[in-house]
């Protein structure tokens, strides 16, 4: 397999610092340097909550079916997760600055097409390239910091706005979508474009390039991974609509399950690797990435469908779904707190395997839901379970995820964490939502004689309107039930193969000082 060699110079007539590689010119206005970069990441980590609150309306509009509605979201993280890796490599190659305003301009713009989009295939193939701008000015967000900030206290305090910008993306999101999608589900696309354009014409200014480096893009292992993974969920959602015994379901899921494998020897053989094997080889963090994977398919689950039957089943507005999914943000927030309190004092497994308990209870809570719940008895506290969870399980797992990784691979470090939580929410959701969809197949088998002897008693075509309605929301809750049952399956899975495979003691656990990113 042939690798791009690229032969960078030092940008011309800039002069660079020589301690943090920015240049003299990016350490001018460190807060609108700080702004600008805070800006753009949250613009990117807060669509992974926004358009969860318009799917509803995205699939009224476009005429998504259930099998097909999750591509919504599968595509953005596809996109983001699997070409994140290559997106940071670029930045070193080709200088971060120039690579973190291609991002934020594709975004923009990608977000405006999706905006005016009147067809699935437009949105959709909107959405994927939302996804690659986002694995371009991303990974090369968290990079301007340290080529813009001098190293010390000003960095430092970067990283704190930073990585506080980065939690609130997903509060934000929630509040922001309801709201806007009770205007137009399409405002939670445009509202990027102007951010976006702003944000790349201030970074000419106020943000510094770094110094080129000379390298190697390993395309190979970017198109099979990528390729590979779309592959595999395509197979998945496919079932949905068309039966696991499908040829075409079939062909997809083991083709792409083949190009992984090829693209697991050509990170194995590679001296430029995206994904060094010398990173997972080590037990702890191979446990933690693949225990984060599944953590990544409960979350997205738990937003998607969520985030359509409080809105279809319970009748809420978008601003109110939004508003009572902030439960979940804090929950989070406060168990992280805690989970950073008890990382010094213990194993990180038995924290994490508690989280993971929490997440399988709150997900088995989700599915005793039915047509007639409410949110104050059957929602919020489950929620809130899931959230304090999810919180219990991030903080220690991240630590892990890095601990003992060499200076040389901490960046790629953290960013195989982010990749493999977009990765795994992607195929979990596929997967999740095809098991829902057939569920919903069959319970509206199960229904159908009842309208047909409606039909044949002589009701009215408002009373079988309405009956129908009645067997849709009975179908929908189900299936969205049975989705859930196997998410509390797969969160049991990871807090067992925490406890088991987690075997780093809390004395020998340290994050090196490296900042991570949670996306």
């Amino acid at each position: 397999m042939s690798e791009e060699v690229i032969n960078a110079d030092p940008p011309e007539g800039r002069p660079v610092d020589a301690e943090t590689g920015a240049s003299a010119h990016g350490h001018r206005n460190l807060g609108i340097a700080l702004a600008l970069i805070c800006m753009a990441q949250l613009m990117v980590v807060l669509d992974g909550t926004i358009v969860n609150i318009a799917l509803p309306h995205i699939k009224d509009a476009l005429g998504f079916s259930n099998a097909s509605l999750p591509w919504v979201v599968n595509a953005y993280a596809l996109a983001f997760g699997g070409l994140l890796l290559l997106g940071g490599r670029i930045g070193d190659i080709l200088g971060r600055r120039k690579v973190f305003i291609f991002g934020v301009v594709l975004f923009g713009l990608a977000s405006f097409v999706g905006g005016i989009a009147q067809s699935e295939s437009v949105l959709l193939a909107s959405r994927i390239l939302q996804g690659l701008a986002a694995a371009a000015a991303s990974p090369n967000a968290l990079a301007l910091i340290t080529t813009t900030f001098p190293a010390g206290k000003e960095r430092n305090r970067a990283m704190g706005v930073y990585a506080a910008m980065s939690g609130a993306g997903a509060a934000v999101g929630l509040i922001l979508g309801g709201a806007l999608t009770e205007a137009s589900w399409r405002w939670t696309f445009f509202i990027n474009t102007p951010i976006g354009l702003i944000v790349a014409v201030l970074a000419f200014r106020f943000l510094g390039e770094s110094p080129r480096q000379t390298g190697k893009f390993d395309l190979p292992g970017a198109i099979t991974g990528t390729v590979g993974l779309t592959s595999l969920v395509y197979g998945l959602t496919h079932a949905g609509s068309n039966g696991w015994g499908d040829a075409a379901t079939l062909t997809f899921i083991f083709g792409g399950l083949a190009l992984i494998a090829i693209f697991l020897v050509i990170e194995a053989r590679s001296r430029h690797a995206l994904m060094p094997f010398r990173i997972l080889a080590n037990r702890t963090r191979g446990v933690s990435f693949f225990v984060m994977l599944i953590v990544g398919a409960a979350m997205f689950s738990m937003f998607y469908f969520l985030g359509i039957y409080v809105q279809s089943i319970m009748g809420y507005s978008a601003i109110k779904t939004g508003l009572s999914f902030l439960p979940f943000s804090f929950g989070i927030v406060a168990a992280a707190q805690v989970a950073s309190t008890l990382v010094a004092r213990m194993d990180p497994r038995w924290i994490s395997g508690a989280g993971g308990v929490l997440v399988s209870a709150g997900m088995f809570g989700f599915s005793r839901l039915e047509v007639d719940s409410t949110y104050w008895t059957h929602l919020l506290p489950y929620i809130l379970v899931l959230a304090f969870g999810m919180g219990l399980i991030f903080v220690p797992l991240t630590l892990t995820a890095v601990s003992g990784v060499g200076d040389e691979d901490s960046g790629v470090g953290s960013a195989v964490l982010n990749t493999v939580q977009q990765i795994g929410g992607a195929v979990g959701l596929a997967l999740l939502g095809t098991i829902s969809a057939n569920a919903i197949k069959d319970k509206f088998a199960e229904l159908a004689p009842g309208l047909q002897k409606a039909a044949e008693s002589g009701q009215s075509p408002d009373q079988i309107k309405q009956l129908q309605g009645q067997f849709t929301a009975l179908a929908t809750t189900h299936g969205f039930t049975r989705a859930f049952v196997w998410s509390a399956f797969l969160a049991l899975g990871a807090a067992l193969i925490t406890l088991v495979g987690l075997s780093i003691k809390h004395k020998d656990l340290a994050n090196d000082g490296q900042p991570v990113h949670m996306g």
